[in-house]
């Protein structure tokens, strides 16, 4: 135990450490939008780095001098964990906003580590949210009325992080969005389940929320030694043209690790292969969509 303490706090000098050189390299802050820009990160497929993108994505903007607010909608709450807020069961979370109809205000924390970073946490409650969300009013558009309610435009940015699955969780964080970003993991079996999620977006975009778009494809868990990660990557270019960052998210073990210490890799170790990849996957984004 003593270890892991020890341990947990060379890590936070580091985070620190971390923060301080990022901030010398503030004086190129990237371009910030006209308006929030609210992206959806959702893909049913476990395992193909939603979270660990939401976070990640986050902290690189934010670092460079964008507001950015990340929405746990997973009741795992990773996100949550990797941004070092806290989300037991007794501390208000989008189950709330969701079920109870609480203010977004009055869940929304900073993020301990990161300036210009807040979360909207999810805590175990959220899990029973899919079959309690059944019986409201307007189950589908919950979210997105809250988010309405709620000062967003104080914000370049919102993350919206889903669960692995296309229950009502996903279909309030598609409504609640004006973008979707979609991870793909460059494995073989990486574009089966994709056209059914592709067509729960045209059935939202059709009834419930028009200004729904794909607008990012990021590929994930590149294995550069590997034929396989090439031929997915070309497919999924192929199938999805110019949405598709040029940026790919090579596997990493600093980015698995980093949540353990409840950071992000961009303060974990932000020299690393997947710090850099997710800063220039970051810095594509706001470049690409400034104007938007």
């Amino acid at each position: 135990m003593r270890e892991a303490l020890k341990d947990a706090k060379v890590s936070h000098e580091t985070a620190v450490t971390a923060l301080k050189a990022m901030s010398g390299r503030r004086e190129r802050e990237w371009p910030r939008p006209d308006r929030c820009r609210v992206i959806t990160i959702a893909n049913q497929k476990g395992g193909v780095g939603k979270t660990t993108s939401s976070v990640n994505l986050a902290a690189s903007l934010a670092m460079h001098g964008a507001q950015v607010l990340v929405v746990d909608l997973d009741p795992q709450g990773n996100a949550s964990t990797a941004l070092g807020v806290d989300h037991h069961a007794e501390v208000p979370s989008i189950y709330d906003v969701l079920i109870e109809d609480m203010a977004m205000a009055d869940i929304v924390v900073p993020a301990p580590e990161i300036p210009n970073l807040f979360c909207a946490p999810a805590t175990l409650n959220l899990a029973g949210a899919e079959i309690e969300l059944v019986s409201k009013v307007a189950r589908e558009s919950r979210l997105r009325r809250a988010l309405d309610a709620y000062e967003t435009e104080k914000f370049d940015y919102v993350l919206i992080d889903c669960p692995p699955s296309l229950g009502l969780l996903t279909v309030n964080a598609l409504v609640g969005g004006d973008e979707l970003l979609i991870p793909i993991q460059c494995e073989y079996y990486a574009l089966e389940g994709l056209g059914q999620l592709i067509r729960t977006v045209d059935l939202v975009k059709a009834h419930l929320n028009q200004k729904l778009k794909v607008s990012t494809i990021l590929l994930t868990m590149y294995d550069a030694r590997t034929r396989l990660a090439a031929q997915v990557a070309e497919d999924v270019r192929n199938h999805f043209g110019d949405v598709v960052l040029n940026t790919v998210i090579p596997r990493s073990v600093r980015v698995s690790e980093a949540p353990s210490y409840g950071q992000s890799v961009m303060t974990y170790d932000p020299g690393s292969s997947g710090a850099l990849a997710y800063s220039e996957a970051a810095s594509e984004m706001a470049h690409g969509g400034s104007a938007q």
